[in-house]
């Protein structure tokens, strides 16, 4: 049965914008410790940037709009949604990723080993 953020989820997959075509250069193909990470991933009512779903983590990037009130506030609920399906949520800022990748990989490395 075809979830009906399915085809959102495909349209997200295909218009990637250029930092997350940088960290699924890093996850894919289980570059990352080992792990199989998916991009545009429908978990419920959302589509979240990456899952693993081995280790119920959920990696999202986040630009400058998730920076206004109305946006923290959405992703607080989106956040607690995903908790409540058993994952973690770990939320990456794309100017720090552009910046240091490796530093924020190695967060999220800690972040998945606790």
């Amino acid at each position: 049965m075809q979830n009906s953020l399915t085809p959102i989820a495909r349209k997200l997959r295909k218009e990637r914008n250029p930092f997350e075509v940088k960290m699924w250069a890093r996850l894919r193909a289980r570059r990352f410790f080992g792990l199989k990470f998916h991009r545009q991933f429908v978990i419920g009512e959302y589509v979240a940037d990456f899952c693993c779903r081995e280790k119920h983590i959920v990696i999202e990037l986040d630009g400058g709009q998730h920076d206004d009130q109305v946006n923290q506030e959405s992703d607080q609920v989106r956040d607690a949604y995903l908790r409540s399906q058993g994952y973690k949520v770990i939320r990456v800022w794309n100017n720090d990723f552009e910046k240091q990748p490796e530093i924020v990989l190695e967060k999220i490395h800690l972040e998945i080993r606790d």
